[in-house]
């Protein structure tokens, strides 16, 4: 029989291990969600907690074909576009070189006090992460380039930006400015990113410049007056600092990332309290990384519970079926969703750091749950916000009848642009995990990893979501003892496994890891099989508000093209519910012993539905590009 899951269960039961994790064992050293920095480049040890299992560095993976890889070639053809002299333009201007390069529009508009943020830093965050994912040398070049043009514009004192030092006085008069520190880290963090993946010592000397300027703007400031000062978006200073103090063991680079420390947004986290509504998503989600990085490199407890409360809280109350979160760009009371479904729900930037700090989480608990949660957003919010030119979106809309819209190549650059070209320049990231003796399968994307040290290599085929199975090949030069785990999803009932043809006896129980040891040769082969069901996503606050699933897939309802240009699908942040209606929400009857009854599968990922006065098809969210839809049901339950 067809089941349904309580959306607000599996969400809350995904963190139960990491709930109970305090300080963890010193056996396997951490890695950073942004720059996966290696054992080789922590000279000073500085790590006080280690993760239980680490990422393989993105060195040792390589995509296959699949959704993940086509996405990944689709943003490497887009970012290789993109001009440095353009890129570089207002650096230029701002520190008095000259430039006949065309200005680039949007976010890095001359007049848009955000500029630089894409520009000069994420923009070099991908060149980074793409050069570590592929080994592609011309985006290596290219960000080797730019760190070169930039480091000519960098001051004396240390700053480096696209728009002037003043705006930093704008600041610390509390004069209205739009969020300095915000762009300030994007550019440190790509520096960062460009040292750590390219071995580009020019770009850790940029950073470390550009640190002891911030050292010397906040020096003075009182700590009452400089509270003050961060209530205007930071971004994730704190993160960066803690990251370059990991780098060096600089104990100046530590105890400015402390002073980044919001207390009035802190304080309620540490004592388990959630104060998130009516508070900016994408402002705080940042310093909750901040917290994690703080918590691995200082030991310090209220870290941990800050970071570990607050990843809890935010899946189990403030989270949509897709996993994506925030309407409007805020959060509202907890577990009060039902009329949240917006126009501009999901910022892609929150999935972008959810993401990002899920893997902390999970790094300190192992608890394979966490990645079902990375999973769906990976499925749902993040592949299918890229159209087939590289172009990428603000929202993820909600409200019945909307659209997904997308950027520009020369006019947009939002803050979602800067986080997508990074995401799909590290699909490969959270893969496979290991620790000393284990290798930890964690999703399913076509892809092959080399464990080097363990002289074996794994191959993945599979093309996930569109077949529900995984191949995993063995290649190894002699036997070679390990232990392979592979997660089995909370949806995947009945999955089974075979190792070169026969059955394997393995426990296959969803929500944990199917455990596999034994000695491998050259060629052995491992088939997993993980059947997908559909089921529902209730709403917290209204259970007939339903998201039809299947599998990790939230499916989405196809209402048609009606109305919709090229002009309103590309080139603004979302559909703007001021100037365009939506659709009523579409509605279901179905039978209280079968909440899926009304939905039947037709072919591939199509569904329709059945039993209904009007017939309806559905397919996967990542799938839908240029037409209306909607993630959410009204169903209506009768009485067998």
């Amino acid at each position: 029989m067809m089941h349904s899951i309580s959306r607000r269960h599996f969400l809350a039961s995904a963190s139960s291990a990491a709930a109970a994790a305090t300080l963890l064992s010193h056996s396997s050293l951490a890695q950073d969600a942004v720059t996966d920095v290696p054992a080789s480049n922590r000279p000073g040890g500085y790590e006080k907690v280690f993760w239980k299992v680490r990422p393989f560095p993105m060195t040792a993976v390589r995509l296959r074909s699949g959704p993940m890889q086509r996405a990944q070639e689709i943003n490497l053809r887009y970012i290789l576009s993109l001009p440095n002299e353009r890129l570089v333009h207002m650096f230029r201007v701002t520190a008095g070189l000259p430039s006949n390069a065309e200005p680039l529009g949007g976010w890095e508009d001359p007049k848009c006090e955000l500029r630089g943020h894409f520009a000069g830093g994420h923009i070099l965050s991908a060149y980074a992460l793409m050069y570590a994912s592929t080994g592609d040398q011309a985006v290596k070049t290219k960000g080797d380039a730019l760190v070169a043009e930039l480091a000519k514009c960098q001051k004396a004192n240390g700053y480096l930006g696209a728009y002037p030092e003043d705006f930093y006085d704008r600041l610390r008069n509390h004069q209205k400015v739009w969020a300095p520190f915000y762009t300030y880290h994007k550019i440190m963090a790509g520096h960062v990113d460009m040292y750590v993946h390219c071995g580009n010592k020019q770009a850790l000397q940029t950073a470390e410049k550009m640190a002891a300027w911030a050292n010397a703007y906040v020096a003075p400031i009182s700590d009452e007056d400089f509270q003050r000062i961060l209530n205007v978006e930071f971004g994730g200073m704190q993160e960066v600092l803690f990251n370059l103090y990991a780098l060096t063991g600089k104990q100046e680079y530590l105890q400015l990332a402390q002073r980044f420390t919001k207390k009035k947004f802190f304080g309620p986290l540490a004592q388990g309290q959630d104060d998130l509504a009516g508070i900016h998503a994408n402002t705080h989600i940042p310093q909750v990384i901040g917290a994690a990085r703080g918590y691995e490199l200082t030991g310090e407890e209220q870290y941990h519970k800050i970071a570990d409360y607050f990843w809890r809280e935010c899946v189990a109350e403030h989270t949509y079926a897709t996993g994506g979160t925030s309407n409007g760009e805020f959060w509202q009371a907890a577990g009060k969703l039902a009329d949240q479904l917006g126009p501009a729900a999901q910022e892609c930037c929150c999935s972008y750091n959810m993401m990002k700090l899920s893997r902390h989480v999970y790094g300190w608990s192992v608890d394979p749950r966490i990645m079902d949660y990375y999973e769906r957003l990976l499925f749902n919010v993040r592949l299918g916000t890229q159209d087939p030119n590289g172009m990428l979106m603000y929202y993820v809309p909600l409200k019945p009848g909307f659209w997904k819209t997308f950027g520009t190549p020369f006019h947009s650059f939002w803050c979602c642009t800067g986080t997508g070209v990074e995401e799909y320049s590290k699909t490969n990231d959270s893969i496979y995990f290991h620790d000393d003796k284990d290798l930890y399968v964690n999703l399913f994307i076509g892809s092959e990893v080399d464990w080097k040290e363990k002289g074996i290599r794994l191959v993945q085929d599979t093309n996930f979501p569109e077949e529900e199975a995984t191949t995993l090949t063995l290649r190894t030069e002699k036997p070679t003892a390990l232990g392979l785990k592979v997660r089995v999803p909370y949806w995947a009932e009945g999955a089974s496994i075979r190792i070169n043809g026969k059955t394997e006896k393995t426990k296959a129980e969803p929500g944990t890891y199917a455990e596999i040891h034994r000695t491998w040769h050259d060629g052995d082969k491992v088939e997993v099989s993980l059947p997908m069901k559909l089921h529902v996503a209730p709403l917290p606050d209204d259970n007939t508000i339903q998201a039809p699933m299947y599998g990790p897939l939230v499916l989405a309802a196809e209402m048609g093209r009606d109305g919709l240009t090229q002009a309103l699908i590309h080139g603004d942040y979302g559909p703007d519910d001021r100037k365009f209606q939506g659709y009523p929400m579409p509605e279901a009857t179905t039978s209280a012993k079968d909440l899926t009854a009304w939905l039947e599968k037709t072919d591939g990922l199509k569904f329709q539905t059945k039993g209904q006065s009007k017939q309806v098809s559905l397919i996967p969210l990542y799938q839908v590009l240029d037409e209306r839809y909607s993630v959410y049901w009204k169903v209506n339950t009768k009485s067998a």
